[in-house]
């Protein structure tokens, strides 16, 4: 279709095809992003759809800046999509908030009541005896649960160990024993976003 013919040429130069270069490259970055972090996880098939459609949405991109290589102005909005996508993926993914992690708690209090209050909330952890540069006896625990129980956790440390030391760390694989069997899929993908739908809700 030729836009020329709805609008005038210098609509059509000099806002229409830029604003198609920088939407474009919005979407493929974005989605280039999740697919990376995605492939990070184990989602291997859902990176792979990914991949598919930000190959198409990079072609339109790619094609109205083959055609218009004399014009920089196109090459700006080239560039503002490509750090507007790249930010906006890495919202996203913060968003749907996927995959696991671990906990590291690290007090030189008694943490007697965070942890039995951790374990009555079906938290599954690991509690060490060690020696750090400040104290002689510190209490190192060590807990994985899913993303979008973080912010829960973080509050249930500073209530009952408001001075402890904790740190958080994705993880690509859990074993059985604490996760369901498999490597995550499409499928587990779909169950977490419906629950983190609910979660804001």
């Amino acid at each position: 279709m030729d836009l020329t013919s709805i609008f005038s040429e210098d609509i059509v130069t000099w806002v229409l095809i830029p604003l198609l270069i920088f939407c474009a490259r919005i979407i493929d970055v974005s989605i280039s992003t999740l697919r990376i972090i995605f492939l990070g996880k184990g989602f291997r098939t859902l990176a792979a759809v990914l991949g598919f459609v930000e190959s198409i949405v990079w072609i339109v991109a790619i094609s109205q800046i083959m055609k218009n290589l004399n014009n920089s102005f196109y090459y700006l909005f080239w560039g503002l999509g490509f750090a507007t996508g790249t930010y906006i993926g890495i919202v996203l993914e913060n968003k749907l908030a996927m995959g696991q992690v671990i906990v590291r708690i690290i007090t030189r209090y008694d943490a007697s009541k965070l942890n039995e209050f951790l374990f009555k909330k079906n938290y599954s952890i690991t509690s060490v005896d060690a020696k750090g540069t400040l104290a002689d006896n510190v209490k190192i625990m060590f807990l994985v649960t899913q993303r979008t129980q973080i912010p829960e956790v973080v509050s249930i440390i500073k209530e009952y160990n408001p001075h402890a030391i904790y740190t958080v760390e994705d993880l690509r694989l859990v074993s059985d024993s604490i996760s369901k069997k498999g490597s995550p899929n499409l499928s587990s993908f779909i169950k977490s976003f419906r629950k983190n739908n609910r979660i804001s809700k």
